[in-house]
């Protein structure tokens, strides 16, 4: 039996238990719509079709320690056939006919979706709260990955591994992605961020890294939509004049824009106002906020400093994503170019999943979606995934009201924002060499 007839019959027999695994949340037009579009479709049926490799990409983000072609047989993958799986060839074939474009296009589309609901359920004054913020990841050593990707350089020598450069667009109350945007590790945060600002909505505030302080970013970014909003920390080099006193700590400024950016962007204008909002928390430096929430009445002060806090949420979603899903191995698996964007598109799609499903439960449980454990669950939707692909109908009841009175256990307390943490490095480096990669001779 496969795993949406054993679903459907959970449903007649217990409605009010009625559960579905992950899967639930894409649409399967969404996947037709994105094979159709991207010239993946196939005519010709197949024992592990388009649309379930599709699932097995995901699956390989979420079951890291599973070996790829034994992933179709465990998630039931695999259509009615004398075997329950198929030879590993027959997998990497079908991951190199699909390609990456499928699940950039599935990706894209319901993390739209998503993402943008989300901020706008959690908004602040009518504002969808998003962080953006770049990061890298490691993919396998091999010659077409390091050609394509490059690899980092230091006093120490090159990386090991070549490197992926990403940027995301996070709805910070939710963690759920709403845009990503990666290239090779020589590509800056801020070229490679220029798919995403597009991507931005309307009545929306983007707390941003100090790396995007930049005026061809930040201007177009509250000049181009309607109602849209940034709000920064000032670096040590930022200068400007003083417009204005709106409060104590709080002002009204000016910045010049340099006449190399307006030459590289003729749009931008000679100046552009902004507010600067001074603090100093116990325990750390004093430090200056920029932002484009100009009315102190509308915005106070206060608020606008503990909002610039939540771009924290970001760096604690790139954690769970490297830490906890991918079990602190970045190395993408995939050593060719057009493996490794497919994968990286499975790995967002999963955690969209994963974040959807506690934003789920954490309606249901009366608390915000960052409080709910990631670790745990990520644990529920892996083993609901894996056991619901194997389970005959009739078991399927008990273990679903066993999990649910699990939910209230995977609610985090709350976090305490007295407690301080200055940055320090806790490991000492190995005393070992570092493992090179020696190249041919000419």
């Amino acid at each position: 039996m496969t795993l949406q007839s054993a679903l459907e019959a959970v449903g007649t027999l217990v409605p009010s238990e009625r559960f579905e695994d992950v899967r639930r949340h894409i649409d399967p037009k969404w996947v037709a719509e994105a094979l159709e579009a991207t010239g993946s479709a196939t005519v010709r049926r197949r024992r592990l079709p388009a649309e379930q490799v599709v699932w097995l990409v995901i699956g390989m983000a979420l079951f890291r320690k599973w070996p790829i072609h034994d992933l179709v047989g465990r998630l039931d993958l695999v259509l009615p056939g004398p075997k329950r799986t198929v030879v590993p060839s027959s997998v990497t074939e079908a991951r190199t006919r699909l390609g990456g474009d499928p699940i950039g296009h599935l990706f894209e589309t319901s993390a739209r979706k998503w993402g943008h609901e989300a901020a706008r359920k959690h908004a602040w004054r009518g504002l969808g709260v998003y962080a953006v913020d770049g990061s890298t990841l490691r993919v396998a050593d091999s010659d077409e990955n390091r050609a394509h990707f490059g690899v980092s350089s230091s006093q120490r020598g090159a990386s090991g591994y070549p490197l992926v450069r990403m940027v995301t667009l996070m709805a910070a109350r939710t963690h759920l992605l709403a845009a990503v945007a990666f290239g090779p590790y020589a590509s800056s945060e801020q070229k490679i961020s220029e798919s995403i600002w597009p991507q931005v909505p309307n009545d929306s505030l983007v707390i941003v890294d100090r790396n995007f302080l930049v005026a061809k970013i930040l201007v177009s970014l509250a000049r181009d939509g309607c109602n849209r909003h940034w709000l920064t920390r000032a670096k040590t080099v930022s200068k400007w004049r003083v417009v204005r006193s709106l409060g104590e700590g709080d002002e009204l400024v000016e910045f010049d824009i340099s006449s190399k950016a307006r030459k590289g962007d003729s749009s931008l204008p000679r100046t552009y106002q902004a507010r600067a909002i001074r603090y100093q928390r116990p325990g750390f430096r004093p430090q200056t906020l920029l932002t484009s929430l100009l009315d102190p009445i509308a915005y106070p002060a206060k608020e606008v400093i503990a909002m610039y806090h939540e771009r924290w949420e970001i760096e604690l979603g790139y954690d769970e994503m490297k830490t906890e899903m991918l079990d602190r191995q970045e190395t993408i698996r995939s050593r060719t170019v057009r493996g490794v964007e497919q994968e990286l598109w499975g790995i967002f799609l999963a955690y969209n999943l994963v974040r959807l499903e506690m934003q789920r439960t954490a309606a249901e449980l009366r608390v915000r979606p960052t409080q709910i454990s990631f670790v745990a669950a990520l644990r529920l939707v892996c083993e609901t995934w894996a056991w619901c692909a194997i389970a005959s109908p009739g078991a399927i009841p008990t273990r679903l009201r066993t999990m649910r009175e699990l939910f209230p256990r995977i609610v985090l307390p709350d976090r305490r924002s007295a407690r301080q943490y200055p940055r320090a490095v806790k490991l000492k480096m190995s005393h070992f060499d570092r493992k090179r990669r020696v190249e041919a001779e000419a």
